[in-house]
């Protein structure tokens, strides 16, 4: 594991995340080895998972004798310790879903929309989270994730045109819900919050830096580095959609001409194939896609580039294919073992996941949450404001 935690008494609230990921990831583990793993001392492991396992967090069970002395208690994650609702908005569809404290999808929740209107899509969220609840009665739930499309508070991008929120700016959305259902809300960027969940839960466990590439109903990307998300200045890396790849190309709401979600998103697949047709909207796209897999390599130097998002599986495996033979790049190089390209394993499962875990980790360490929207620490205004 890349991740370290500190022995500094300030740093408990970090080092107790770093503990749960290291159970998360390892479990069943002992305490020795995770504080082996993560650089901390035993005792500060100790009452760290003592904690989490009074709070009921974490379980621990007797191992086998393999020596001397007592055997060690091997720790892992409760999956009914807790709860959490992720949520995805996007400018064709509203998803929810519960999951336990491993990532399991209980139950799920869908509503088709085009233009959502603020007011109204945030009822409904309101009312899917109330329903997702339903069925485990006053078990806990630890906060609602959400995930939309960005970018946040730049003027001339955020919520413009067919692939954002139109009419969103300026919408207090974390607030709003947070007041009407009780439960602390954080929100992301679709694109990392489903980076975040196939990191979490699917093709990324095993790649120690990968960059996820979002094909939503716009297109986005996020790369991973020994299990961080690279967020940027302002929150908004990875906008790889407005990169201006085909010269006088089609216009982009952005200002820009020849941007690349234009060609290579849900908006622009829907849009061109009633035009022309899914094969030709294929034989179009694919040049466009081997030139962005070519760019994000050489600027990210990933161990691999995993595609997923909405998009349909089937769809993103025919583009993958004929992409084939992809150009040259970094990527190229002698002791290579992993595909240059890897059709992501959650599918569109993994925004929703990811948005649970943004809950998850952003209440249980609420001041270090290095690859989530820290709680208190936004200032644009899609997080706070009076209630819609």
């Amino acid at each position: 594991m890349a991740l370290k935690g500190t022995n500094q008494e300030f740093g408990r609230p970090f080092n107790r995340r770093i503990v749960l990921e290291a159970i998360r990831r390892l479990g069943p583990i002992a305490k020795g080895e995770i504080a082996g793993r993560v650089g901390l001392t035993v005792q500060t492991v100790s009452n760290i998972t003592r904690e989490l396992e009074d709070q009921g967090f974490i379980t621990s069970q007797k191992q086998g004798a393999t020596g001397r002395g007592y055997p060690a208690r091997r720790l892992s994650i409760n999956p009914e310790g807790a709860h959490a609702i992720g949520v995805n908005i996007s400018p064709q569809r509203l998803q929810a879903a519960l999951t336990d404290l491993t990532g399991n999808i209980i139950a799920t929740r869908e509503l088709a929309l085009r233009k959502p209107e603020p007011g109204d899509t945030l009822d409904h969220v309101i009312s899917m989270a109330r329903a997702l609840r339903q069925p485990i009665g006053d078990k806990r739930v630890l906060g609602i994730g959400l995930s939309m499309p960005g970018p946040f508070d730049v003027e001339s991008m955020s919520f413009v045109g067919p692939t954002t929120l139109e009419g969103w700016k300026d919408v207090p959305v974390r607030d709003h819900l947070a007041s009407r259902t009780g439960l602390p809300v954080f929100v992301e960027t679709d694109h990392a919050a489903a980076a975040l969940g196939e990191q979490l839960y699917g093709a990324g466990r095993t790649l120690k830096d990968f960059y996820y590439l979002y094909v939503g109903v716009g297109l986005g990307g996020c790369m991973i580095i020994d299990g961080q998300a690279l967020r940027g200045n302002h929150r908004n890396a990875g906008e790889v959609g407005h990169l201006p790849l085909v010269p006088d190309g089609l216009p982009c709401p952005c200002g820009n001409v020849g941007c690349l979600e234009r060609y290579l998103s849900l908006e622009a697949y829907e849009r061109r194939r009633a035009e022309v047709g899914h094969a030709q909207w294929i034989t179009e796209t694919a040049p466009l896609f081997r030139k962005a897999i070519v760019a994000i390599e050489n600027l990210f130097d990933p161990e691999a580039i995993v595609v997923g998002g909405l998009a349909p599986r089937a769809l993103l495996a025919e583009l993958i294919a004929a992409a084939e033979p992809l150009g040259n790049s970094i990527a190229v190089h002698p002791g290579r073992t992993a595909p240059r390209i890897i059709l992501a394993e959650g599918g569109a499962n993994s925004v929703l996941r990811g948005a649970a875990a943004l809950a998850v980790s952003g209440v249980l360490s609420p001041r270090h949450g290095v690859m989530f929207a820290e709680a208190g620490n936004e200032t644009d205004s899609m997080f706070h404001g009076e209630a819609a």
